[in-house]
C-alpha cells in the first residue's frame, strides 16, 4: 500500500428519534424478544419518521460533527457519501450536503457498497488525498433501510434500523491514519441479498419486485463466515501486524451472531470487538461509524488505538481498513 497522507480528524453520528423494540415486532409478525436476541443479539433499532430521510439524518451527522470538532466545511473539496437509500436516484445526496452546506468549490458523489459502503467511501477519501487530488473530504454513510423493509417478511424485518454518520479525511503526510486496506467481490452472490430497481431477473432468475429488501439471510451468512475470517487475516498481514497489535475490531453490524462466528473461526477476541447492532440493529453502511462512536463516548477507544474496520454486504462485497486513531 502506497503510504497514505490522509488523516481523520472528526466523526459525527445521527440516528432518528423513534425506536422499534422487539416488543413492537411482536404484533407484526410472528416472532418474540426472546427469539430475536437469540438469534441477532438485537434489542431496538431506530426508525425514520415520514418526512425523515437519508439527507435529512446526514445533515444532523454532519452538524453533529460540527459542533463537536468545531470544524469549518468551507474549504471541503470532495463529498462521498455511502448509501443504499438515497432520497432520490438523482440528484445524489451527496449534492444534498453541498447545497446544504453552501460549500463552494467540492466534487460530490453518491457510492453503493451497500454494508461495506462506509469502509468503501473512507478507502477512496484516502486514496483521492494520498493522490494529492483532494485535501479535505467529507465522508457520509447513511441509510433509511426502515423505507425499503418489509414488515410483513418476519426473517428481515427484523434486522433493519436507521442512522448515519459524517467523518472529516484531511491532507496530513506527517500523521496519516490509513494503515492497510484490503477488499474483494463475489458477485456470483448478488442475488442472495438484494432490492430491485429497473431490472426484474438475474442471472436468468426471476426477482422479487417489491421494491422492498430481499435477502437469503442463510446464504448470505455462510458467505460472510467464509470470506471475512480470511479478509481479517489479509488486512492484518498487509499492515505487518498480528491480531494482537490490533486494539478494536469493528465489523459491520449485520448480526451478533454472525460477528461472534466470524470471530470464533478468525480468532479474533470478541471482548476487543465493538458493535452497534443491540440498540440501532443492522443500519447497513452507517453500523461500522456507529459502533465507533458509541465506543469513542464510553471511553473504550482511545487517541493512538489501532482499529480494524470491516465491512461486507451485498453484491456480494467487503472490504476492510486498519487506522491509527488519533483526533
Amino acid at each position: 500500500m502506497v503510504h497514505s497522507k490522509a488523516r481523520i480528524t472528526a466523526i459525527g453520528t445521527a440516528v432518528p428519534k423513534k425506536r422499534l423494540l422487539n416488543s413492537d415486532l411482536e404484533k407484526l409478525v410472528d416472532t418474540s424478544d426472546e427469539w430475536i436476541v437469540q438469534r441477532t443479539g438485537m434489542k431496538e433499532r431506530r426508525i425514520a419518521g415520514e418526512n425523515e430521510f437519508a439527507s435529512t439524518l446526514a445533515f444532523q451527522a454532519i452538524d453533529h460533527l460540527i459542533k463537536t470538532y468545531d470544524k469549518d466545511l468551507h474549504d471541503v473539496d470532495g463529498i462521498i457519501v455511502a448509501t443504499t437509500t438515497p432520497d432520490y436516484a438523482f440528484p445524489s445526496v451527496a449534492c444534498q450536503i453541498q447545497a446544504h452546506y453552501q460549500i463552494p468549490c467540492a466534487g460530490a458523489f453518491d457510492l453503493n457498497a451497500t454494508c461495506a459502503g462506509f469502509t468503501y467511501a473512507l478507502h477512496v477519501a484516502n486514496n483521492l488525498i494520498t493522490a494529492e487530488a483532494h485535501k479535505k473530504i467529507l465522508v457520509v454513510a447513511t441509510e433509511t433501510l426502515s423505507k425499503v423493509t418489509d414488515y410483513q417478511d418476519r426473517s428481515t424485518c427484523i434486522l433493519f434500523g436507521d442512522g448515519a454518520a459524517a467523518m472529516l479525511v484531511e491532507y496530513d503526510p506527517e500523521n496519516p491514519s490509513f494503515l492497510a486496506s484490503h477488499m474483494g467481490t463475489d458477485g456470483d452472490g448478488g442475488i442472495h441479498v438484494y432490492r430491485t430497481n429497473l431490472a426484474s431477473t438475474m442471472n436468468n432468475t426471476a426477482l422479487n419486485t417489491s421494491g422492498k429488501m430481499v435477502q437469503n439471510g442463510r446464504e448470505v451468512y455462510k458467505w460472510a463466515v467464509r470470506t471475512i475470517p480470511d479478509g481479517i487475516q489479509g488486512l492484518a498481514d498487509k499492515a505487518q501486524l498480528t491480531f494482537t497489535d490490533i486494539d478494536w475490531f469493528i465489523p459491520h453490524s449485520a448480526n451478533l451472531r454472525m460477528i461472534e462466528s466470524i470471530c470464533e473461526k478468525s480468532g479474533f477476541p470478541i471482548e476487543k470487538t465493538l458493535t452497534s447492532v443491540k440498540y440501532f440493529g443492522n443500519t447497513s453502511s452507517a453500523s461500522i461509524p456507529l459502533a465507533l462512536q458509541l465506543g469513542i463516548e464510553n471511553g473504550q477507544v482511545q487517541n493512538g488505538d489501532t482499529l480494524m474496520l470491516y465491512g461486507f454486504g451485498g453484491g456480494l462485497t467487503h472490504l476492510g481498513i486498519i487506522l491509527k486513531w488519533n483526533l
